[in-house]
């Protein structure tokens, strides 16, 4: 991608404190395009809109918990209105998700609301907004951040899987009703990337180390990044529904 990739276009990544939103917005940001970038750390943030500006890019930050619908219609009316004449936007990554280590025997149900809270309805409310402006406006892209392990269940990470399983299916029944009005919905799934996703999610040497010892090398957010731009620097009547990314020493999921 080049630095012309998306001039003039406006996009909103969530979850962009860290990871693959992190490395999506910095991306997007590369190829011209002015980022909105969204999560509960508002001092990460703004460090990472600091970076952007500095590099020649335009950012904005707009801390927001990803999981309240509020939010997350809050999120999209400060993008609308950042622009000069404001009105218009033309990417969505829908990347906030947190995890959740174990199956359905074996995970903390004490967490199950809140995953579900953040992974299903959280961004059910962004797609659901997004999607309607996007809609009137007659073109544009959603991506949908998913999960390998939403399309192969593992015990595992059964309970988080069956999140992203929900996902999956959020994201086609949405391209089904946009395709006509000319806008896109990807859904990207990966598979192991390296971030501080397995930490929060309870992973540890014992439950996902060794276990994942075998695959060899692991991806790298910026990997999955390049995956979404791919799709999104597509011609506007080609929509790639659904990317699998995974390492290439991956079995399962």
């Amino acid at each position: 991608m080049d630095e012309r990739t998306w001039a003039g276009k406006t996009a909103v990544v969530t979850g962009a404190s860290a990871g693959i939103g992190r490395a999506v917005a910095l991306t997007l940001a590369r190829g011209g395009a002015a980022v909105v970038v969204s999560a509960r750390r508002a001092e990460r943030l703004e460090g990472l809109a600091a970076e952007i500006r500095a590099a020649g890019g335009r950012a904005k930050a707009v801390a927001a918990d990803a999981g309240e619908a509020a939010e997350m219609e809050r999120l999209l009316a400060e993008a609308l209105a950042w622009e000069e004449g404001g009105r218009r936007l033309d990417i969505v990554v829908a990347n906030a998700g947190r995890g959740l280590a174990g199956g359905i025997l074996g995970s903390d149900e004490a967490q199950w609301r809140e995953l579900y809270q953040t992974n299903v309805l959280g961004t059910a409310s962004l797609l659901r907004r997004a999607g309607q402006h996007l809609a009137r406006q007659g073109s544009g892209d959603i991506v949908v951040l998913g999960s390998v392990a939403g399309r192969n269940i593992s015990p595992f990470s059964g309970f988080y899987g069956s999140s992203k399983f929900a996902v999956s299916g959020l994201a086609e029944a949405l391209r089904q009703e946009l395709c006509a009005t000319g806008v896109r919905v990807s859904l990207v799934m990966p598979g192991i990337v390296v971030s501080e996703f397995q930490q929060v999610a309870g992973y540890t040497p014992e439950n996902f180390g060794k276990g994942v010892a075998r695959f060899g090398r692991l991806l790298e957010p910026q990997e999955v990044a390049d995956g979404v731009a791919w799709l999104l620097s597509l011609p506007p009547h080609v929509n790639v529904s659904e990317l699998m990314i995974r390492p290439t020493g991956q079995n399962y999921p």
